[in-house]
């Protein structure tokens, strides 16, 4: 009876971390499509960069959140730590909610950055909660790494509608549209937020034994003393910049409709706001695969093939440039319909396939062996996951003074960091620290 009680609580436990993992995709992903309306509010040689901003603040959060969420999550357990997110989360939106209803455009941007920095204190929270708690429900390893790539799925199915549905609701931008379009997907998120307080607050959860941490753990050395551990770190912040990265600019990309842009007619934000969803779609196709063979392929193999493929669809779509077209079915803003885009976005489309893996099999195989400094790696993490912002941001700066397609340069050199990261920077030649 004791054993079949526990059962019940790892599931319940496991349902609620799948639906937070959804929640985390569905407001980091707002920022791209919103960002298209500040970008044409600004515009200038520098729209780019100025529509990116928002991107930036909501993953700079994880600099400042990463530690504290990190203790946080020592401190009072995993489930207040997952409420405290929800709330900080809520707190968020309604602020950028609050930005359109400023008149005054500068003074409703910063607003709305403020929004979208609470917004990443809370997205930060969230994901030290998620993946450790998995990782150590599933016992670690193959196992662990199996239960992440689930929530995995659920996070890109959400990262796949947000685009979708921004878009349409956002329609054609230009110069005068507001934040007060997108209010309906404000409202939806702040409701979802406060649903999901209300029922997690109800929903009793206990701490995994494995890797808990009290105030009596003695702590001899910390996670920075694992090489592999410190590598993972890196690994992590240019794999953020990379999942962000890819399709954030290329909905930039599609939607210009200047002579730097892919040249698409019609509602060309509507239609960006499709193919980046694609993206996603495919992420979650990745994971949703995944999953099934994340138990018996190592972190290592798939990590090793997936930045291996990576690599060669952005060489190939820098090199083909927007001459080359093909066919894409895509969501107009009115109806389903096969649009003519550039062979290099459906490249870059593809991406979504070798990213769907990259996070969870990192973070496996960086903690692997951490036992006790599993918490505070966590946090670490997170801290790192600012990389999301930054280097989106370098590859908007670059686009803005080169070409869309030649700042996938920055993705590209991550993906090489993180080739190098599966195929030798991932063994724990630290195996004598004692971690128990």
């Amino acid at each position: 009876m004791e054993n079949q009680t526990k059962q019940n609580g790892s599931i319940i436990a496991i349902i609620t971390m799948m639906f937070l993992y959804a929640m985390i995709s569905f407001v980091t992903n707002l920022a791209a499509p919103i960002g298209v309306i500040w970008k044409n509010a600004f515009a200038g040689d520098s729209a780019n960069t100025v529509g990116m901003l928002g991107n930036a603040m909501n993953f700079l959060a994880y600099l400042f959140m990463g530690i504290p969420a990190g203790k946080l999550l020592t401190r009072v357990g995993y489930k207040k730590t997952a409420l405290i997110g929800i709330a900080v989360g809520f707190v968020g939106v309604f602020t950028q909610f609050l930005s359109g209803t400023i008149d005054a455009k500068l003074t409703g941007f910063i607003i709305y950055l403020l929004g979208a920095f609470i917004s990443g204190f809370a997205v930060c929270i969230l994901n030290t909660v998620v993946n450790p708690m998995l990782n150590l429900i599933g016992g670690g390893g193959n196992r662990g790494n199996q239960l992440n790539m689930i929530g995995g799925t659920l996070n890109s199915l959400s990262g796949t509608l947000t685009p979708l549905f921004v878009g349409a609701l956002i329609g054609t931008v230009s110069a005068t549209t507001k934040m007060v379009d997108v209010n309906l997907v404000l409202y939806i998120a702040m409701a979802v937020f406060a649903a999901a307080f209300i029922i997690l607050l109800f929903i009793p959860i206990t701490d995994p034994e494995k890797g808990k941490v009290t105030k009596d753990t003695v702590f001899e050395h910390s996670p920075w003393a694992f090489r592999h551990f410190i590598l993972g770190v890196v690994a992590i912040f240019v794999y953020v910049g990379v999942e962000v990265g890819i399709p954030g600019t290329l909905i930039y990309y599609l939607s210009d409709q200047t002579g730097a842009g892919a040249g698409l007619t019609g509602n060309a934000v509507a239609i960006a706001g499709s193919v980046a969803a694609t993206y996603w779609f495919l992420m979650l196709v990745g994971r949703f695969c995944s999953s099934f063979i994340a138990n018996k392929v190592s972190s290592k193999t798939m990590m090793t093939v997936a930045t291996l493929v990576g690599m060669i669809l952005i060489v190939f779509a820098i090199l083909l440039g927007k001459t080359a077209t093909v066919a894409m079915p895509v969501f107009t803003g009115t109806s389903f319909a096969s649009v003519t885009v550039p062979v290099a976005a459906l490249l870059l489309v593809l991406c979504g396939l070798c990213t769907s893996i990259m996070w969870t099999s990192i973070f496996n195989l960086a903690t692997e062996g951490l036992g006790k400094y599993t918490a505070a790696a966590s946090g670490i993490f997170m801290m790192m996951v600012v990389g999301g912002g930054l280097l989106p941001l370098l590859q908007s700066f670059i686009a803005d003074h080169a070409t869309y397609l030649l700042s996938y340069i920055v993705p590209l050199v991550a993906m090489a960091y993180m080739f190098f990261y599966a195929v030798a920077g991932c063994k724990n030649v630290n195996k004598d620290i004692p971690v128990d």
